[in-house]
């Protein structure tokens, strides 16, 4: 599925079948950017979740601006609470294709806020910075801490940038402050213990950023 709604249980549903589901109210559409990640989390759904092929995450290519665009249009915008941008890889891979749907969103739809969920690895990926291109038209950037220091984040995700990637994905966050009214990391539930999110949280703390617990989602 490129867009899709979430709802209770970890049930991915198209737009049709979740408004069958829940006719009345706003939701939170996610849109399908890639599979590819530059991540292998330990931890990662990829791995570990069998899904229905009529509503598997699972795109069988990566789709265009137009594609993406064309369901965009599509859907009945008065149910729309929050469009984010995600996948079951790394969405800021096809950073140019991000760009594209928020710039859509907010031209088309100024009042539905906008949502990117990150590994924050963006600026090793595509070699520099890019926050400033964010300004007007993302209201929020998830980004994944996962761990309160360099080699467990390492052992936990696997990163293909190696040791690097902790400082940067935070220096990511850090940039992206000036421009994204919301700034948040995570961690998830039951991948880290109390004292583990605790040093996350001084982390945040330290650097002026907001801290978010995931529950973690069953396989």
């Amino acid at each position: 599925m490129i867009v899709y709604a979430t709802h209770r249980g970890g049930r991915y549903l198209p737009i049709e079948e979740s408004l069958r589901e829940q006719p009345t109210g706003k939701r939170s559409i996610y849109v399908n950017i890639t599979n590819d990640c530059n991540c292998d989390c330990v931890f990662c759904l990829r791995s570990m979740k069998e899904m229905a092929k009529e509503s598997s995450l699972w795109v069988e290519h990566d789709p265009s601006t137009g594609e993406i665009l064309s369901e965009l249009e599509r859907l009945p915008w008065e149910y729309v609470g929050e469009i984010v941008c995600c996948g079951f890889g790394e969405p800021l891979m096809r950073l140019e294709t991000v760009l594209d749907v928020l710039h859509y969103v907010k031209e088309n739809h100024p009042d539905v806020p906008t949502r990117v969920n990150s590994n924050g690895l963006g600026e090793l990926e595509h070699g520099c910075e890019f926050a400033e291109r964010f300004k007007g038209i993302l209201d929020t950037i998830s980004i994944s801490l996962n761990a309160s220091n360099a080699e467990r984040y390492l052992a936990l995700t696997r990163s293909q940038f190696g040791i690097q990637s902790f400082e940067a994905m935070l220096t990511f966050a850090e940039h992206c402050k000036p421009y994204v009214p919301n700034v948040i990391l995570t961690v998830v539930e039951k991948v880290e213990d109390a004292e583990e999110i605790a040093l996350c949280r001084k982390i945040c703390e330290e650097r002026g950023l907001t801290l978010r617990v995931r529950p973690y989602e069953e396989s």
